[in-house]
Parts: C-alpha cells; structure tokens; sequence
C-alpha cells in the first residue's frame, strides 16, 4: 500500500548498478525568459547573457546560457531516474562547459552510475557517484558533471 504519492520515485541504493546508463525522458527548451529569470534570480548580469547587442560582438555571435543554469537544468532532468529517493546531494565535481548552450535550445540528459557503495557510518543508507552529461538538439554535449548522492536502502520488512 502506498503511504504517499512519492512512494514510487526514484530509486533505492540496491537499484543502483555500476556501468548502468540511465536515458533520461524529459526534456527542456531554453528560452529567453527562463534564462533572463534564472540570471536575475541569481544576480548573473554578466552581458553575454542578456544583452544581444553584447553578445553579437563576441565569439558566440549571440546570447549563451548561463552555464550554472545548464547544469541545473541537468541535474533537474535526472532527478526522476537518478536522485528521487535522494536523502541528500554530497556533492558537485568536475564541472564541465563542454559546448555554450544557447537560447532555444532543447536539452537532454543521460547519467552513467559510476560507483555505489553503502554508507560506512549508516547502515540504511549508501552512496551513489555518478556523471551526467547534457546533450543539445543535435546531440551535441553541451555539460558534463559528477556528483555523489546520499541514497537510502530499501526497507527490509
């Protein structure tokens, strides 16, 4: 029986393998407002950002994505398949802009489950390390991060 309506999402730690390579279903378009509201919110004003006239004078020739809004907009899509049960983040390595990411474009995200080991300290908890890459409209990876995910154990019954 269902406790909740979130009972179902997301994965416990035994769910977990090494070398699985999670296909993430949902996808986003950035558009002009999403990324002007992500930079206000965070008090990004940086030009190439939000002023065309800036941008067409730089090597991109228009306005790039802000790219901590790219990588949130990675671990976003990831959350269904990778972080749902997640008891908490650890952390966020190895940060990679692989490719700008520019308006209109329309992400998608794979992860690839690098390590899972159960948690030295609690025993109804492990970690998973992982990497996810974004991918543009033309399969081009636009970001690669690693990130470690604090994960519980299925209840024994």
């Amino acid at each position: 029986m269902l406790r909740n309506k979130y009972d179902n999402f997301g994965r416990f730690l035994e769910d977990f393998k090494v070398g699985d390579v999670y296909q993430h279903r949902n996808k986003k378009t950035i558009t002009e407002r999403d990324n002007n509201l992500f930079c206000q919110i965070t008090m990004n004003h940086h030009p190439l950002h939000l002023d065309n006239e800036y941008a067409v004078s730089t090597i991109y020739k228009k306005i790039v994505v802000a790219g901590t809004f790219v990588a949130s907009i990675a671990v976003g899509l990831s959350v269904p398949d990778i972080s749902g049960k997640a008891i908490a983040n650890l952390d966020y390595e190895k940060i990679i802009h692989d490719a700008p990411a520019f308006l209109g474009d329309t992400l998608h995200a794979e992860t690839e489950i690098l390590e899972v080991r159960e948690s030295k300290t609690k025993p109804a908890r492990g970690i998973v390390f992982v990497e996810t890459r974004a991918y543009n409209q033309n399969n081009e990876k636009v970001l690669t991060l690693k990130r470690h995910i604090l994960i519980p154990k299925r209840e024994k019954k």
